[in-house]
């Protein structure tokens, strides 16, 4: 009875004394696991944070934008530094449009089909390299989310091989015999769970996220490319 008490005595199950009693190769697992979710955690509150700052900036330049003050006026403030990606598509059209505009060449209309042609081009362009600037990181979540239960789960086995180890070598079936293994194992299982779970979670709200930003930048460029072809049309019904 005594060395029973004293084995139970000497198991520590705590959080961190089944950390520390975990086996070599539990530890690298809770590892991986423990960087996952804090690398998770960070892209989690860097995206959130700055998908409702581009909210607000884009509903201030839009407001700008549809104030009918000058575009031109509008394009010198944003042209050196963009602050967000609504300005750097507006930039982008803008800039084709100003080239154009000083080698005044808009009253013919093949340079006009063409100029038209150059912004869209642009444009998209610009949509797109920010669009995947703001997606990058994000796939991480869905890694995590996909793959960080099955890491857990390769703890949960290898402890519950530990156990039995445990049992085959001293012949017990005792609690204090499997109990260390089972714990390890539990504890993996729950890192995975932690990791995962958030990481899914924060990929589709970041996702819908991304998504309808995208869909706001396409319309302005949209809109944007429909104001400059009325332009030119006006400028070509005057000549």
């Amino acid at each position: 009875m005594e060395s029973e008490i004293i084995i139970d005595t000497a198991l520590d199950v705590s959080f961190w004394g089944l950390v520390l009693q975990a086996d070599f190769v539990v530890k690298i697992v809770m590892l991986i696991l423990l960087i996952a979710s804090v690398w998770s955690w960070a892209i989690i509150i860097e995206k959130s944070r700055k998908f409702i700052n581009l909210r607000k900036q884009a509903n201030s330049f839009e407001a700008a934008f549809w104030s009918g003050d000058s575009l031109e006026e509008l394009y010198e403030k944003q042209a050196d530094s963009p602050e967000h990606p609504l300005a750097s598509v507006f930039v982008a059209g803008m800039y084709e449009w100003t080239r154009a505009s000083d080698k005044n060449s808009l009253s013919n209309e093949k340079i006009q089909a063409g100029l038209q042609d150059r912004i869209h081009q642009v444009m998209q362009v610009a949509v797109t390299r920010e669009i995947e600037n703001l997606e990058k990181n994000i796939g991480f979540l869905a890694t995590v989310g996909s793959t960080a239960p099955f890491i857990g789960l390769f703890g949960t086995v290898w402890g519950i091989m530990n156990s039995f180890q445990s049992i085959a070598l001293s012949k017990d079936t005792s609690l204090a015999v499997v109990a260390p293994g089972i714990a390890e194992a539990l504890l993996a299982t729950a890192l995975g769970l932690l990791a995962a779970i958030p990481a899914v979670i924060a990929y589709n709200k970041l996702s819908n996220s991304l998504n309808s930003y995208a869909t706001k930048l396409q319309n302005f460029a949209g809109e944007f490319e429909a104001l400059l072809s009325r332009h030119l049309s006006e400028q070509d019904n005057e000549s």
